[in-house]
């Protein structure tokens, strides 16, 4: 799988987490019997990885989402966001640059424009304040 692959899938269970109680585990059972997209260990790794950031990286978007509250979020928009910060925060191998534009790419997928322009603002206010802190 490429990374946009791995990335999407990650992205997709993450999503799928927002609506459902049950554990990662049984997320990635259930997902992998629908089989409506492939699931390997490193979208595994990193669904997982996510959900267990999850509210540090909440507490990330609250500060940078001027214009809504983290309750108000679209759900898809939020699993973006949760992904790309975490990428941004956490993976090496992936550039800050690579993960909002890889964010934006998810965006323009599922969600409508205006969620787009909020994704990639709230990516680039993060970006901008983490330069000027270095």
């Amino acid at each position: 799988m490429k990374r946009s692959e791995i990335r999407e899938a990650a992205f997709l269970l993450i999503f799928e987490k927002m609506f459902n109680d049950e554990s990662i585990e049984a997320i990635i059972e259930t997902a992998k019997e629908v089989d409506e997209y492939e699931i390997n260990e490193e979208a595994q790794k990193l669904f997982t990885s996510v959900i267990q950031k999850s509210d540090e990286l909440d507490a990330i978007i609250a500060g940078y989402s001027e214009k809504r509250q983290l309750s108000r979020i679209p759900r898809v928009s939020l699993a973006i966001l949760r992904l790309a910060l975490y990428e941004i925060l956490y993976d090496e191998k992936v550039p800050q640059n690579v993960a909002i534009s890889e964010a934006v790419i998810l965006s323009k997928k599922f969600s409508f424009d205006a969620d787009v322009q909020f994704v990639n603002g709230v990516l680039g206010a993060y970006s901008r304040s983490r330069e000027a802190k270095e």
